[in-house]
Formats: structure tokens, C-alpha cells, sequence
């Protein structure tokens, strides 16, 4: 087995539904002992987000909860809040995404516990931001994805905006907390000094829209929906065959011109309408029904091929169960298998040299490590 990355790391996390749960998860599949706190009616939100596949857990949270351990502490009691503090005497890195002054009401806010802490590093992860009018305001990924414009830019153009379908937000603010973390983490080593890292959600959302922002504030207007296309590149979208949907994405002009030859036109590569981008982007109403056009006559595999010899990328849109048996997908061993349960999850997307880091553990029953962390079950006493 490969080293740990972050063996010797103990990481404590109060953390919730997403966010806060994928950040620590990242910092334990590195190797970091995370040791999870969770409330003692029923725990983590996620744990009952679906049916169960193991005795008290649904699918999503072992996706979120792998190779960490689970306490129960009661936070609204004195003595267990000085559990929690006993913990981070001889911790490294707090990871919490509790509602905004939660922690500060319980005599755990950033300032004081860093005091009482100086080498800690405290990664509070908010919703609106630890600064500003809205900074006590709760807050959820479909809220940030509305409220910071991302859903005004996504959808198709003859349809309602839509939300994105994976939770970027969550997961960006989560991993925006493990950079951070590491970071402090290295500096530490350096200064001998913890510091508190702050990220939100509205943050991470705010920078997934920051393209549209810089191209709206440089005179390029409102994004507008472009479905699967792209607002500045074309061709840069799927296009029905009669197979399904095939993405192409000719990026630049020589692409293009390459493109225009496998479709039969190689005029196309010289026509003043299309020869630049900028020139097939003010004149994309033209071009992209002729494209469709000739896509809806052959089928996806056989474009695909045509495309691929000719060095045009391009891939058909898969179903979920069409990744999950794909070759390409099997080769990088990026789906671990559960060690005790009938549960696949997907791994880290990274490898240190060529060894990507393990499923050790499933997710924790709720407070299994109660007698480990604390020498007792009955953590109340």
C-alpha cells in the first residue's frame, strides 16, 4: 500500500450534509486520522439521505464519510463542548460547516479557539462569507447556485434556466477548505503557527461564475444559455445523429478546418463567415444548423470515428451506466470497492506515483470511536 500522504494529521470535523463532510473525507483519504463529530439524535443529516447500505448509514453518506472516525458529542452540554476542546488540544486542523455562530455561541468561534490553540487550524466554512450583510444567513446549494447567477447562465435557449445537476458548489467549498487547510498546514511547519481559513459557499459559486462575470464586465453582456455549447467557442456542442448525441469540439480554426473536411465541406475552412472563431461565433445561427444537419444523417458511432481519425474531439453523451461499464473507466481503477459492505465508491482523482489512495474504511456507525477517542461509550459522563 501506498505511503499516507497525511499519516500523523488528526483532523476533528463538525461537518453536515456535503461541504464540510468532503473536506475532511479529502484530507482522509490522504492519511489524516478525521475524527467526525456528530449530534446525538441520529448524527449527520446525510446518513438518512436515501435507504440505508449498512446499519445506520444511506449510500451518500458513505460516498462523503469513507476512512474517518465517528464520536457523539452533545454540544449544547458544558461538559462535551470540553470534550470537543480536549480533542483540539493535540489536533492539527477543525474543519466545521455548522450555521454561521453556531461555534461562537458555544465559546468555540475562531478567534477564541485559536487563542486557547495556537497551532491549530481552524477552516470555518460559511454560506455567504464571514464577512458582510449576509453573513449570519444560513445557506444550500441550490440557494448559492440561484443567488450567485449560475443558474442564469445554464439550461438550454429555448428553455428555462436550470440548475447544474452536480453539487459544485458543496464540493468546491469543500475542497476549497483541503487546499487551505494543506496550506496553513505547510506554513505552520514554517512559523509554528496555526491560522483560521475561511471559505464559503457563495465564494466557490462566485468563482465557478467568474468567467460570465469578467466577459459581462468587459463589455461581452448577460451570459446567455447556450444548452450544451459554449458562449465564446464554435462548434462546441452536441449534435443529435441518429444514434443519440455526439459532442464536438473544435476548439480552434485548425480543428475547425478539419471538421469542415470530414463533413464534406471543405469550403468551409476558407469562408470569410467561418474561418475565424470570433467569425463563427457572430455568425453561429448559420453555421450550427448546417452542422446538424449533417450530423442528423449519420449515425454517432460512425462520426465519432471519422472525427477521432482526423484528430477532432468529440464524445457521446453517456448515461450513467454507460461510464460505469466503460473500458476507459475500468483501466483507472477509480471505483474502490466497499472493504465490508456490497458499495462501490468513486475514488480520489489523483495518484501519487501511479497508486491512487485507498478505500481503508467505510463510514463510521454513529459513534463507534466513542470508546476509542474518549476511553468511553457513555460520553456524557
Amino acid at each position: 500500500m501506498m505511503a499516507l500522504m497525511l499519516e500523523g494529521v488528526k483532523v476533528i470535523e463538525l461537518g453536515q450534509n456535503l461541504a464540510g463532510p468532503f473536506a475532511g473525507e479529502i484530507l482522509a483519504d490522504l492519511g489524516a486520522t478525521v475524527v467526525k463529530v456528530e449530534k446525538p439524535d441520529g448524527g449527520d443529516d446525510a446518513r438518512r439521505w436515501g435507504p440505508p447500505v449498512s446499519a445506520d448509514a444511506s449510500a451518500a453518506f458513505h460516498a462523503m464519510n469513507r476512512n474517518k472516525l465517528s464520536v457523539v458529542l452533545d454540544l449544547s452540554q458544558a461538559e462535551d463542548r470540553r470534550k470537543l476542546d480536549g480533542l483540539l488540544a493535540d489536533s492539527d486542523i477543525l474543519v466545521h460547516n455548522l450555521r454561521p455562530g453556531v461555534m461562537e455561541k458555544m465559546g468555540l468561534g475562531p478567534e477564541e479557539t485559536t487563542a486557547r490553540h495556537p497551532r491549530l487550524i481552524y477552516c470555518d466554512m460559511g454560506a455567504f462569507g464571514h464577512l458582510g450583510p449576509m453573513k449570519n444567513r444560513p445557506g444550500y446549494e441550490p440557494l448559492m447556485q440561484a443567488f450567485s447567477g449560475l443558474i442564469s447562465a445554464n439550461g438550454h435557449p429555448d428553455g428555462p434556466a436550470a440548475r447544474i445537476g452536480a453539487s459544485v458548489v458543496d464540493l468546491g467549498t469543500g475542497m476549497w477548505a483541503a487546499i487551505g487547510a494543506l496550506a496553513a498546514l505547510f506554513r505552520r511547519g514554517t512559523t509554528g503557527k496555526g491560522c483560521v481559513v475561511n471559505t464559503s459557499l457563495f465564494e466557490t459559486a462566485l468563482l465557478w461564475c467568474g468567467f460570465h462575470m469578467v466577459t459581462y464586465m468587459t463589455g461581452g453582456g448577460l451570459p446567455v444559455r447556450h444548452g450544451t455549447g459554449h458562449p465564446l467557442l464554435v462548434p462546441y456542442q452536441a449534435f443529435e445523429t441518429l444514434t443519440g448525441l455526439l459532442v464536438i469540439a473544435a476548439g480552434n480554426d485548425r480543428l475547425f478546418a478539419r471538421l469542415a473536411q470530414v463533413l464534406g465541406h471543405p469550403e468551409w475552412g476558407t469562408d470569410p463567415r467561418f474561418v475565424t472563431n470570433e467569425d463563427r461565433s457572430r455568425n453561429r445561427a448559420i453555421l450550427l444548423p448546417m452542422v446538424a444537419e449533417i450530423a442528423a444523417g449519420t449515425t454517432k458511432e460512425d462520426l465519432a470515428e471519422k472525427l477521432e481519425t482526423a484528430g477532432v474531439p468529440c464524445a457521446p453523451i453517456h448515461t450513467v451506466d454507460e461510464v460505469l461499464a466503460h473500458p476507459q473507466t475500468d483501466a483507472l481503477g477509480i471505483l474502490q470497492k466497499s472493504p465490508g459492505i456490497d458499495l462501490s465508491l468513486v475514488g480520489m482523482p489523483i495518484s501519487f506515483d501511479g497508486e491512487r489512495p485507498a478505500y481503508r474504511k467505510d463510514a463510521p456507525s454513529l459513534g463507534e470511536d466513542n470508546a476509542r477517542v474518549f476511553g468511553t461509550r457513555d460520553v456524557g459522563q
